[in-house]
């Protein structure tokens, strides 16, 4: 299928947080409940439509282990959207945030956007993270946040939709050079083909 843009998308965060099942539940539909940790980097793709526009997002889900963080480093560079995750249920995970998003700030470009997603919302009677700890952690590091549960895909979707409506948002607003492809943005063939009808025809 045509696509007018192609958004890039890095999962990351913790090992055991759930990245790899969010990416499934997008993708695929579907909920593995025992999925072996990543190694390196996974990936997958899925088209969804803003403003009356085809976008496939191409997502890379990395793995969370310390000795691969300089793999998952080298591919902050061309993303144009992350989700960062942490699981509500473990208190270690949200207070690794910080280093995660220094990473990111570091290694990818300043206008990426950044969705911060409490995994496992489901889990509420082994919550150690609150609802508004992570709310005030996004609002200090202009993040946009959600909870999410991967199983039941709650918020799943919506977490991959609004990361890529808010990055369509800053195209409209000149925000990124899209003939930069080193941006994690990339102009597809609906896009060529409407420029170029909309050039002939006036």
């Amino acid at each position: 299928m045509s696509y007018a843009y192609l958004f890039k998308y890095i999962i990351i965060g913790d090992s055991g947080v759930g990245k790899s099942c969010l990416l499934l539940q997008f993708t695929d539909k579907r909920f593995q409940p025992v999925h072996d940790l990543t190694i390196g980097v996974e990936f997958g793709t899925r088209m969804i439509t803003i403003d009356s526009k085809p976008i496939k997002l191409q997502i890379w889900d990395t793995a969370g282990q310390e000795a691969v963080r300089s793999i998952t480093r080298s591919y902050y560079r061309a993303a144009a959207g992350a989700l960062l995750v942490y699981d509500i249920t473990r208190r270690e995970t949200f207070n690794h945030l910080a280093s995660w998003l220094e990473d990111a700030r570091q290694h990818a470009d300043a206008n990426m956007t950044i969705m911060l997603i409490g995994n496992k919302c489901d889990l509420a009677h082994r919550r150690a993270v609150s609802t508004e700890e992570g709310e005030q952690f996004a609002k200090e590091h202009g993040l946009i946040f959600m909870e999410a549960f991967a199983k039941t895909a709650q918020n799943v979707g919506e977490a991959f939709i609004n990361t890529a409506t808010t990055i369509y948002k800053k195209i409209q607003e000149d925000v990124f050079d899209i003939s930069n492809q080193s941006r994690g943005i990339i102009i597809g063939p609906a896009w060529i083909s409407e420029a170029v009808s909309r050039g002939c025809c006036g």
